[in-house]
């Protein structure tokens, strides 16, 4: 079996890393002509809103004017309608811009999404052998709703913001360039600690979305086989290493808040010093009769500030996002940037009535390049004989299988079916020439029927009946309720066997040229054994079929058994013949049948 790498939290915290993001605004440069549409929008109302303080300033001045000579009401009035249809005009362009960026994240994040599943089956087996399932349910999960919830919320608050950011300053420029730097220059101090926050906690935002798919990898391991932990009195143990990772995962989330939390009451403070300053020195400038600053100049400078100072907080707002984001592309895509198999548009080669005639020459093979497991295996064996590949534990019989089927490519040699090269034919073409039952039974929910005719068109009750009935499960079918349109779930309670039939059923109805089976029966008990035994003496005639078995009295009546230990063949022929070696094969048998 391939070995099993178990992600474990690492010592320090990463560097702050934004490159993912960029690789986000690559992904997304399919969508630019809607995108520079919604900035377009986020100008333009931006300009709307910053001519707000300007009016509001007009008016003011009007008002001062006014109260000593007398209010023109109708001035009042004009200028007071020219502000509800600006800001009118704001609103519904900034809710075109919004409707605009919250389609295209949500296109992105269905792309996203359709992208990593495609990935996944153009994933070599070694990806997994390497990954934990959790951490990889974790990114295709949590990482890409986090990548998901940035883009729709922050993404269209920062284009809006910064449209607003630099309409301001102008504007502010325009009005007084004095006072103007006065708010500028406060709102400084904000930039400083937002930088310097920044670089502290984008480290912990990518440490947290790794704590977090360590934590998935461990729940799901442990409670998949929960009554494993209790069985072994491992409960203590495995409680000890969820709350290292639970206390990990607590340390990265509570440092990546806390520091990003600073950020906003720190804008907040920049904001309420920019006003400060604002009146100190515009007041300064009415007491020394200077006519380039008037009380309305003062309050549209208020209002400037205001929304100076909005984008700032929003950008101290959208940094956790963004800094959760970035920790999550960065998962996301070494998930999409993983190597994956060799393409295979240019195999055409396809088998029809297939003998079953298979060699192996002289494979070799490792699940990791600095360990061979498979040493020079080579063997002939004939269409229609039955084959048993029998040894101890870790001799690489399942190894074989896998290599036979092409999950994993072999180092060195050939695999040949028919005479022609597995490596000839795509890996599609070489899986649809076998029927596989292994030792782990795989049920998915659904009803008995779509379990039995999985992937194949066609199948009619006759059939189910006549491949239930040879499997021993024809009974306990007519006693569900519904019969093959019983849905499978916890209430059902299927037993093991029970599972393992169903399973070997579903071979049987695909009924490919070439049989695998991996300690079919290792599941079921000795009456049903029988039973599935005999079905499996009439799937297996006139098909080539590979058995892999412990119980050698299961194989005795195989044409050919292949004895492996370390990687290689040690012994080859019938049941008889090597018994009367005396060899290896003879050793394994007996101790089955030793008397105590």
């Amino acid at each position: 079996m391939p070995p099993m790498r178990r992600m474990m939290p690492s010592g320090e915290p990463e560097k702050a890393d934004f490159g993912a993001l960029k690789k986000i605004v690559v992904y997304c440069k399919r969508y630019l002509p809607a995108i520079a549409a919604a900035l377009v929008f986020a100008v333009a109302g931006s300009v709307a809103t910053i001519i707000g303080p300007e009016k509001i300033s007009d008016l003011m001045n009007e008002i001062m004017a006014g109260i000593v000579t007398g209010i023109d009401m109708d001035a009042v009035v004009s200028i007071c309608t020219t502000l509800v249809v600006i800001y009118a005009v704001g609103a519904l362009l900034s809710y075109a811009q919004q409707f605009i960026t919250a389609t295209v994240t949500q296109y992105t994040s269905k792309r996203l999404r359709t992208d990593i599943s495609e990935k996944i089956n153009r994933l070599p087996l070694r990806f997994f052998d390497g990954t934990t399932k959790g951490d990889i349910l974790s990114r295709v999960t949590n990482d890409v709703d986090t990548i998901s919830q940035t883009l729709s919320s922050s993404s269209a608050n920062l284009i809006s913001s910064f449209a607003l950011f630099v309409g301001v300053i102008y504007k502010m420029f325009k009005t007084n360039w004095i006072l103007a730097i006065v708010t500028i220059v406060s709102s400084l101090l904000g930039f400083v600690f937002m930088a310097l926050i920044l670089k502290t906690s984008q480290k912990y935002f990518n440490r947290k979305q790794t704590d977090l798919g360590i934590m998935n990898g461990h729940i799901e391991e442990i409670y998949t086989n929960h009554n494993i932990v209790h069985a072994f009195g491992a409960k203590e143990q495995e409680t000890a290493k969820f709350d290292a990772v639970n206390e990990r995962l607590y340390d990265s989330n509570w440092k990546s808040q806390f520091l990003s939390g600073m950020m906003q009451p720190i804008m907040n403070f920049v904001g309420n010093l920019a006003y400060v300053l604002i009146f100190v020195v515009g007041v300064a400038f009415i007491v020394n009769e200077n006519d380039a600053v008037t009380l309305g100049t003062i309050m549209a400078f208020v209002i400037y500030a205001k929304l100076f100072s909005q984008p700032l907080s929003t950008f101290a707002q959208s940094m956790t996002s963004i800094q959760q984001a970035s920790a999550a592309s960065k998962r996301v895509f070494e998930l999409l940037e993983a190597e994956e198999m060799e393409p295979e548009d240019d195999k055409t080669v396809v088998l029809d009535n297939v003998k079953g005639d298979v060699s192996f020459a002289n494979v070799r093979f490792g699940y990791t390049p600095e360990k061979t497991i498979i040493h020079g295996f080579s063997a002939e064996l004939k269409a229609g004989q039955k084959v048993a590949i029998v040894g101890p534990t870790g001799a690489g019989k399942t190894t074989i299988v896998n290599l036979l089927m092409r999950f994993y490519e072999v180092d060195g040699g050939d695999i040949r079916i028919d005479g022609v090269s597995t490596k000839a034919m795509k890996r599609e073409s070489v899986h649809d020439l076998f029927d596989m039952i292994l030792q782990d039974t795989w049920l998915f929910d659904g009803t008995i029927r779509e379990n039995l005719v999985y992937n194949k068109e066609g199948v009619t009750d006759e059939q189910l009946d006549r491949v239930c009935a040879a499997v021993g499960l024809k009974h306990f079918i007519t006693t569900l309720p519904c019969g093959y349109d019983t849905v499978l779930n916890d209430a059902l309670n299927l037993s093991e066997g029970q599972k393992q039939q169903l399973t070997i059923a579903r071979a049987m109805i695909k009924d490919a040229p070439l049989l695998i089976l991996d300690e079919a029966t290792s599941s079921v008990d000795t009456r049903t054994e029988l039973v599935i035994q005999a079905a499996m003496d009439k799937l297996t005639e006139g098909r080539t079929s590979f058995v892999i078995a412990h119980r050698l009295s299961t194989i005795k009546n195989a044409d050919v058994i292949l004895v492996m230990k370390d990687g290689d063949i040690i012994e080859q022929g019938n049941h008889t013949e090597l018994l009367a070696q005396k060899g290896f094969y003879a050793e394994l048998y007996n101790s089955q049948f030793a008397v105590m």
